[in-house]
């Protein structure tokens, strides 16, 4: 992996292909390795896939985050790679990010899309699971508290191989990256005027199985630069449960763009 000084803190990022470039942001508790099944279908492309502020090889500062932090992160990793203009997509946390940025740096993005996300901002409900979460981290650690959480990501037929990949993944989680995480989402805000109000080309996908978001929390716009997809067969992780078929589905998004 490659890596940048980003507001302080290095963020480390795979970078490979060529094209029209395409930024992958992955969702908590994962890493650029939640990516890893789904590049090789996307070789028509440079892609661009960070680990994110708290998560993976990035540093993960101490103290709480915010979504607009996380997404600045992007915006400076960009400048330094000098890349003016690109795709943005991004799962499930990823995707809160991916609206932060949308609603304030939107000349730099081609096209955007939510991957198992959505707009709205977290439930009194999901708020205080946030609380219990970081709870859970604090007092039994990132371990347990990633093998409670992935099972749940995933459709109920998955193979078990790819269940404890992605448990692997998030055994890597900083606990203290966690936590920062967990509370920015809790404190993310409504962004459904910003998803509905964007001209941008847009991709929604939302797994037919997805039992944490679905698909419509995902789909709440529908308007003609807005592209629907569910897939069937995928949770909350399609990237990992159905990689050919959310291949297909961005590549098919990618070369609509390289005609605007």
């Amino acid at each position: 992996m490659e890596k940048v000084q980003c507001n302080g803190s290095t963020i480390c990022y795979v970078d490979q292909g060529q094209g029209e470039p395409l930024i992958l942001l992955h969702g908590f508790c994962g890493s650029s390795a939640y990516w890893e099944q789904l590049l090789p279908f996307l070789s028509g492309f440079r892609v661009i896939v960070p680990d994110l502020r708290g998560h993976g090889r990035s540093d993960a500062p101490m103290g709480s985050y915010t979504i607009e932090q996380m997404a600045d992160d992007v915006l400076l990793l960009m400048d330094e790679l000098e890349i003016p203009k690109a795709a943005m997509l991004g799962h499930s946390l990823g995707g809160y990010i991916t609206l932060s940025f949308v609603q304030r740096y939107a000349s730099r993005l081609s096209g955007f899309g939510l991957i198992h996300s959505t707009a709205y901002p977290d439930s009194e409900e999901a708020k205080e699971k946030r609380v219990k979460a970081v709870s859970t981290i604090q007092g039994e650690g990132i371990t347990a508290f990633v093998d409670g959480l992935v099972p749940g990501l995933f459709a109920p037929d998955t193979n078990p191989q790819c269940i404890q990949r992605a448990k692997e993944i998030g055994y890597l989680t900083p606990p203290q990256g966690a936590i920062g995480a967990a509370l920015a989402m809790r404190e993310r805000p409504d962004r459904r005027d910003v998803l509905s109000a964007s001209v941008l080309p847009t991709l929604l996908v939302a797994g037919d199985q997805d039992g944490l978001i679905p698909a419509e929390r995902t789909f709440t716009t529908d308007h003609e630069n807005v592209t629907q997809v569910v897939i069937e067969g995928a949770g909350h992780m399609s990237m990992m449960e159905q990689p050919e078929k959310l291949g297909e589905v961005i590549t098919s998004f990618m070369r609509q763009l390289e005609y605007e």
